[in-house]
């Protein structure tokens, strides 16, 4: 009985007390979402090319 009760209240505080986002918000969040993670690879890569130019730089004057 409490796993039916359970459901029934999950249910009905999905339904009634949960303010669901509308579809512009979700895809403005989204579009936030892909740029930030463009940007953050971006930087990534910039990070990963200029740490490896400076090894082979380095490498280079020592061996």
């Amino acid at each position: 009985m409490k796993a039916v009760a359970y459901i029934k209240e999950s249910y009905n505080e999905l339904v009634n007390k949960v303010s669901w986002p509308t579809r512009k918000e979700l895809t403005n969040s989204a579009l936030v979402v892909m740029v930030a993670s463009f940007i953050i690879a971006l930087l990534v890569f910039v990070v990963d090319f200029s740490f490896e130019k400076l090894m082979g730089m380095l490498y280079g004057l020592f061996f």
